[in-house]
């Protein structure tokens, strides 16, 4: 087990690299709270991230003095809304390495982006065309490939997940699982429960060579490690802003813009047309064909300040802070009596969600959900449950676990006190019968 001189030897070594995660800290008002008299230890990050005081700042200007509609209100507000609605497109197109803004449109979360993205794929869809997807994906990456096969005829298949919680390839490629009846491959990039990261770049290629769009769910890869639209391989990718400092209420479904130029439309009404006429309407160009109605203005302009964040903190540096508390935390978690980790359980290809299963010394196995609560108990906030996952726990012969999950402002106290938590749930049910 670490003992408490392994845990300072980290924090110094992050430090000498010049990631300072007390003063990252210091920029989270929330994280300075207590909760049911304990320091809040917050280990949710993959359900929700905290806000740094620039994001709550930059949307309180927003309102505060320049809060106006976008487009077509030409007033002085007007533009200055417009300015900071579109100026964030630009801001996250940089991020990502898109080509322009023209490729990034704005929903509402990552959810909506998926089903944009089956909704006006499905179009193409023919009866016995393919839709691949796997068994690891969140409830978001399934649902909406379930209503586009249901209203196409289409069929959905999936990769199955290798012992080790990792997408099985070699089973893939035996049952021909990408073929020419393929039309649309979507994966996560990394998985919400387990934290594998998935070798999208190389099931892309394969869904090209067969002339099959590839759709990427990076709701957990855009906060932690970045994505490069240019490189991963990926014809629609989809995110969301308040798991990456941002606020709720948005998200980005970035595409090719041909593609996208291609596709119809989502929703109907104002901004998404060039001209209405009683006998038919024509569209807009991409983006803006997808953004029917009033958009989340001031949730743009708070998304813009996340990136800038991120931007000044650095992706790199955030990326290899995670793999260090993230390996710090599976050498911790793995050393309680009783917990499983599933999933890789080696900082090898794996982000910072790690979800476990608690078994105690008399073989009583506890609820997520009490394990929730009782590390609740101690200002410790993890989820319990399946994780908008329920496929992935059937697969692995499990109703519920529980999650932690790391971010940027994670440190090794933190790991430390929900280790100690756990033994703490552990002891208080096993003393039971």
């Amino acid at each position: 087990m670490p003992d408490r001189a392994q845990t300072s030897t980290l924090t110094a070594e992050l430090q000498a690299s010049g990631y300072d995660v007390a003063a990252i800290r210091a920029d989270f008002p929330g994280l300075s709270r207590e909760v049911n008299g304990h320091p809040l230890v917050y280990l949710d990050s993959a359900n929700t991230s905290q806000k740094p005081a620039s994001v709550v700042a930059a949307m309180a200007e927003h309102y505060s003095f320049h809060n106006a509609n976008v487009a077509r209100a030409m007033h002085t507000l007007g533009m200055e809304a417009t300015a900071g609605f579109e100026g964030a497109r630009a801001k996250i197109a940089t991020f990502i390495g898109a080509a322009g803004p023209q490729e990034v449109v704005f929903t509402k979360n990552a959810s909506e982006a998926l089903n944009l993205a089956a909704y006006t794929l499905a179009s193409r869809l023919q009866p016995g065309d393919e839709i691949v997807i796997s068994v690891l994906e969140h409830h978001s990456n399934i649902v909406p490939w379930q209503l586009a096969a249901e209203r196409t005829g289409a069929v959905l298949r999936w990769f199955d997940i290798t012992e080790d919680g990792r997408l099985d390839l070699g089973k893939a490629a035996a049952e021909n699982l990408i073929n020419e009846r393929t039309k649309i491959v979507s994966i996560a990039a990394v998985s919400n429960v387990l934290g594998t990261v998935n070798p999208v770049s190389e099931i892309a290629a394969q869904a090209h060579a067969v002339g099959a769009v590839m759709v990427v769910d990076a709701a957990q890869a855009a906060p932690h490690a970045g994505v490069d639209v240019a490189t991963i391989g990926a014809d629609l990718l989809a995110f969301t802003g308040h798991k990456m400092l941002g606020p709720t209420g948005i998200g980005v479904l970035w595409g090719r813009y041909d593609l996208l130029a291609e596709l119809p439309p989502f929703l109907g009404g104002g901004e998404m047309i060039k001209v209405v006429k009683l006998t038919g309407s024509t569209y807009a160009e991409p983006p803006h064909r997808f953004e029917a109605g009033t958009p989340p203005i001031a949730e743009a302009v708070g998304l813009g300040a996340a990136i800038d964040y991120l931007n000044g903190v650095g992706i790199e540096k955030i990326a290899i802070h995670e793999e260090r508390i993230t390996a710090y935390a599976l050498t911790r978690l793995s050393a309680v009596d009783g917990l499983r980790i599933l999933g890789p359980t080696r900082p090898v290809d794996r982000g910072g969600a790690i979800s476990f299963t608690l078994t105690t010394a008399n073989g009583l196995e506890v609820h997520p959900h009490d394990v929730m609560q009782l590390l609740d108990s101690r200002g410790i906030a993890v989820r319990g449950g399946h994780h908008c996952a329920r496929p992935l726990h059937e697969r692995l012969g499990i109703s519920a676990s529980t999650r932690a999950s790391l971010y940027l402002y994670t440190t090794t106290t933190e790991i430390d006190a929900l280790a100690d938590g756990l033994n703490y749930v552990a002891d208080f049910f096993g003393g039971r019968s």
